[in-house]
């Protein structure tokens, strides 16, 4: 497996060693020792699965708050979607710039996105499954989302209306979200 830093420190584009023949193909989709190396130390401790019926179903911005913090490592096993990762650590050298990645079945990439960090990834085709290990249990107390198109970030989804949630479609700003990470806390 190799890392692919992006622009937020911390978060990691991982590409899998594929070994192919005429048979099919086979990689490594979760090794804990070979996360290690590449610096990724989480203990996982929750497996989620989503589909999505149709192109351009958006699901994010989400996070939750402490101390139920969420490091997430995230791949689509289906279709294809851009991931998007948006730093919100105060005192980060990149607050409040994201970054995106596509991520589909064919390239079988995977983004690791450090608590602190909001979540979200649209669909790109119809029939999309996404799989993610999360480092801290799911807390419906602890949750949050963001307005997916706050102008505080700017992120670029590629999509002028997407199909969204009805919790996705009521959620706040940022200026007005009750959720604030430390960057120094969180490295």
């Amino acid at each position: 497996m190799t890392a692919i830093p992006t622009k937020l420190p911390g978060v990691l584009l991982l590409e899998p060693d594929v070994h192919g023949d005429s048979r099919g193909w086979f990689y490594e989709m979760y090794s804990e020792q070979s996360l290690r190396e590449l610096g990724i130390a989480a203990r996982f401790v929750q497996d989620n699965r989503s589909f999505s019926a149709r192109k351009g179903t958006l699901r994010g911005l989400h996070c939750q708050t402490d101390p139920f913090a969420q490091g997430k490592l995230f791949s689509c096993t289906r279709g294809a979607v851009w991931d998007v990762a948006v730093d919100v650590r105060q005192g980060s050298p990149t607050y409040q710039q994201w970054i995106r990645a596509e991520l589909s079945a064919e390239n079988k990439r995977q983004l690791w996105i450090p608590a602190g960090c909001l979540h979200g990834f649209v669909t790109l085709t119809d029939d999309v499954e996404v799989f993610y290990k999360v480092d801290a249990l799911y807390s419906p107390a602890h949750d949050r989302s963001i307005c997916w198109n706050d102008p505080a970030f700017g992120v670029d989804w590629g999509v002028e209306s997407p199909s969204l949630s009805a919790k996705d479609a009521a959620a706040p700003l940022w200026k007005d979200a009750d959720v604030r990470y430390s960057y120094l806390e969180q490295r």
